[in-house]
């Protein structure tokens, strides 16, 4: 998932074993969305503009691609989202 920049991108708290989800949003068409883990990939590099995550939009199936922060990686590598890593 304000939506720019993907700093809000958060997942939903799942309790009693409720899968988690993403919120999330597309740049192109505007739609707002849940994702689960599997629909998110996570790429972590050797500098900040190397770490991005990226998913495909459900409404319009544009590749969406974002920046990702140290808290954006914390969350999506926790929620189980696939990572990887390069130097």
């Amino acid at each position: 998932m304000p939506v720019r920049g993907g700093a809000d991108q958060v997942p939903a708290q799942g309790g009693g074993g409720v899968p988690i989800a993403f919120r999330a949003a597309c740049p192109d068409c505007r739609a707002r969305f849940e994702l689960d883990p599997s629909a998110l990939r996570l790429a972590i590099g050797g500098s900040r503009r190397a770490t991005f995550y990226s998913f495909t939009c459900p409404e319009c199936g544009a590749q969406v691609r974002k920046p990702a922060g140290e808290r954006i990686v914390e969350l999506l590598t926790g929620g189980g989202v696939s990572t990887l890593r390069s130097v």
